[in-house]
């Protein structure tokens, strides 16, 4: 059930059948010079159609923008502060509490660190205020390196590399524009950094020249079916 074309009535309904959201957070954020920018968008709202299609689950609109530090200095990426983004999640997730629902999953298509660590933080905020509801906070980056990682070649893939042009090859193959160069950067260990683009020229992480759509496809159905799985457990365990 897609939250953002239902009626009110049809909201009601759903709430009959079904108590569970699934809630896609992605960004705004560069992906090299051959994806594009709302690539981890694109890929989380995949998964949750995707998962939707087999069980009762409200989908809400997606979030577009994500806590990207790494990547900020290169063209297109637009982000949110860390407490703009745990703001944001508490309030949304409150309001579907509101409205009658209790098992929140947080799915994040986009992986990076601080990112997640706030979402992380944002549900266990979520636990002390809200009595009855279950969360889950989880990327989708996560469920590929641990039930993927024989379909993928490059060690260390990680942003607009084999994995994510794999997916947009198969999901939106219209938007790839070519391929781009490998690049395995190297920041300074422990050591922040002003300009990051110096030591991330391209964008990528990882290799996209060992992408293909089957792979893609692959990589889906998998994830898919892990998260069905995941959403079985969290309406139906105990903490």
């Amino acid at each position: 059930m897609n939250i953002a074309a239902l009626t009110m009535e049809e909201f009601a309904a759903g709430l009959e059948e079904c108590r569970t959201v699934l809630i896609p957070f992605g960004s705004t954020e560069e992906h090299g010079s051959h994806l594009p920018l709302d690539t981890d968008t694109l890929q989380a709202v995949e998964v949750a159609e995707r998962v939707a299609v087999q069980r009762p689950l409200f989908i809400a609109p997606p979030i577009h923008y994500g806590v990207c530090r790494s990547s900020r200095g290169h063209p297109g990426t637009v982000g949110v502060k860390t407490e703009t983004l745990k703001a944001l999640t508490i309030d949304i997730v409150c309001d579907f509490y509101r409205q009658g629902l209790r098992n929140f999953i947080l799915l994040s298509g986009h992986a990076g660190g601080t990112h997640m660590a706030t979402l992380l933080d944002s549900g266990e905020d979520l636990l002390e205020l809200l009595p009855e509801a279950r969360v889950a906070v989880l990327s989708e980056y996560q469920l590929i390196i641990n039930y993927c990682s024989d379909l993928i070649e490059t060690v260390k893939d990680s942003h607009a590399g084999e994995i994510e042009t794999s997916r947009l090859l198969h999901s939106h193959p219209q938007w790839v524009k070519g391929t781009a160069v490998a690049e395995y950067p190297s920041f300074p260990e422990g050591i922040l950094v002003r300009d990051k683009r110096k030591y991330w020229p391209g964008g990528v992480w990882g290799n996209p020249n060992k992408a293909s759509a089957k792979k893609g496809e692959q990589i889906v159905d998998r994830v898919v079916k892990r998260l069905a799985n995941l959403i079985d457990q969290l309406e139906t365990g105990s903490d």
